[in-house]
């Protein structure tokens, strides 16, 4: 089925801001902000191909957040662990205890993150920021200015549980959650359901719309009106007619036709906020199932339809999540990556991936460990950053192809082969996806005329084949694969000179991947 083009970024980097300037400023010997990030650096994040750069955690930090992260031992201790020489400044609080949407002094303020802006479209690349729809912190001026936007102590339908509130400008007000897990004690939770909260962050949105290309909404997931009314006990009377993604993103892109939402999404609601507007959503569920390493599962998903696959957002790791280098064996993590980068929709990489860091930093800190890189991990994900940048992923025809076995060996069950076809250009892609040898068939859905031959060439594993037509359109093409290994095939036809020497030639195309 064909994958129509879109403005929607297929490749996005995810950068902590205050990090990466930490690092950027040690390495210049210079305090760098927004505003004078040498262009090199833009420059590098252009070359690899990358359409958007999602500068995370931009606006300005809650003290009071802060000062309550402080008392939480096991944040501490988390801290510690990530920095031997953790000192208490260290700790720059949560990007995601949002005091007000202005973009930080420390990071130059809002004309530094224009000239930001302006460098990437200079080079062609979208800037996303964030969005947090669920919560602020407990000194944002809406607390003392509007109450009634808040869940308060007493209100009929919330526990009484102490851990649940934070006391802030003089009230008691329940702190925000995911019902999953603990309250965030740093937060207090807005309700999304009332009109007032709805108008202030239709308001908020168009604010960061006219800095940015798009946002990333964080635990958009929360907002959906069946999970905030189970969340909060809410009746039924009380719940709006439109859901609250719905009603904002429909506004917002009457003045902002082609800005970007994105959403964190989980429990299987991701076909549901597609629904209602999002332009993609996180694709956490691959990410669990191949870290699980649950082969039935990843089959299942990737034979999902491609108009509900080119919504979703693949990763190996983000901010959230360990990072890749240490929680999978390579041989996993580079099939991930590949997997992750050659499906429908878009891919998300996290600065310090490529170069193979291996400490997951918390949010809260200003900065972090140093690491040498990783010399072959780095050379791995350049190979791949060049090969998934060629238009075929964006323009062709993307196919789930079937792999087939034998009587006495069903090793092509743990395969996984897909293709891309945009009439000149092909790519073909397959996976071991566990732990054993695996062969197969390869079953492809071409009606070439039946002299064709085919050339096979995977520059990334150093694979060059020649196939013909009959063999192909027969049993298919033959793999085997060890364990997590895989093929990244360029495929060109072939074809005989008409002079008769018998001499075969590219016939449609040339290799663009080295």
């Amino acid at each position: 089925m064909r994958v129509p083009i879109s403005d929607t970024p297929r490749l996005i980097y995810e950068i902590n801001t205050r990090v990466w300037l930490s690092d950027l400023s040690r390495q210049y010997g210079a305090n760098i902000d927004l505003n004078s990030v040498p262009p090199t650096e833009w420059d590098t994040i252009a070359q690899y191909g990358f359409h958007a750069v999602w500068l995370m955690g931009v606006w300005e930090r809650s003290p009071a957040g802060i000062a309550i992260s402080n008392q939480n031992v096991a944040l501490l201790n988390e801290f510690r662990r990530t920095l031997a020489d953790f000192e208490i400044e260290d700790n720059a609080g949560s990007p995601y205890c949002v005091l007000q949407y202005v973009v930080d002094p420390q990071f130059g303020g809002p004309a530094a993150l224009a000239s930001a802006r302006g460098e990437l479209a200079r080079r062609g690349v979208k800037l996303l920021l964030d969005f947090v729809p669920n919560h602020v912190a407990p000194d944002n001026p809406w607390v003392t200015d509007h109450p009634e936007y808040f869940f308060r102590r007493g209100d009929h339908t919330l526990p009484e549980d102490s851990e649940c509130y934070t006391t802030a400008r003089g009230d008691s007000f329940a702190c925000g959650r995911d019902p999953n897990f603990p309250p965030w004690s740093d937060v207090v939770q807005l309700n999304g359901l009332h009109a007032g909260v709805r108008i202030a962050m239709l308001d908020t949105l168009l604010a960061i719309a006219s800095q940015c290309d798009g946002v990333r909404c964080d635990m958009a997931v929360l907002l959906i009106h069946e999970v905030f009314a189970a969340t909060w006990n809410v009746p039924a009377d009380q719940i709006p007619k439109t859901e609250y993604w719905m009603d904002l993103i429909q506004q917002v892109k009457v003045a902002y036709p082609s800005f970007i939402f994105i959403a964190e999404a989980y429990w299987g609601r991701e076909r549901e906020l597609q629904g209602q507007g999002f332009d993609l959503c996180y694709d956490k569920l691959l990410y669990d199932h191949l870290r699980d390493g649950n082969i039935s599962a990843i089959g299942s998903h990737f034979s999902t339809d491609v108009a509900y696959q080119r919504k979703l957002v693949r990763f190996t790791e983000n901010h959230d999540e360990l990072r890749s280098s240490s929680a999978l064996p390579p041989a996993k993590l580079e099939a991930g990556a590949v997997i992750a980068a050659t499906l429908p929709g878009a891919v998300l990489f996290h600065e310090g991936q490529l170069e193979g860091r291996r400490t997951r930093v918390p949010v809260f800190l200003r900065r972090r460990p140093e690491e040498a890189v990783d010399l072959g991990r780095r050379t791995f994900y350049k190979a791949l950053l060049v090969a998934v940048c060629h238009p075929v992923f964006s323009r062709g025809d993307w196919t789930f192809c079937r792999t087939d076995g034998w009587p006495d060996n069903q090793s092509a069950e743990n395969l996984a082969a897909w293709l891309w076809d945009d009439g000149m250009e092909r790519r073909l892609i397959v996976v071991n996806l566990s732990e054993r040898y695996a062969q197969g068939q390869v079953r492809l859905p071409w009606q070439d005329p039946t002299d064709t031959q085919y050339h096979f060439v995977d520059p990334i594993a150093g694979v060059d084949l020649v196939r013909n037509a009959e063999t192909i359109m027969g049993p298919g093409l033959y793999v085997e694969l060890a364990a997590w290994k895989f093929h990244f095939f360029e495929v060109h036809r072939l074809y005989r000179e008409a002079s008769g020497h018998g001499d075969l030639h590219l016939h449609d195309g040339v290799r663009t991947i080295r």
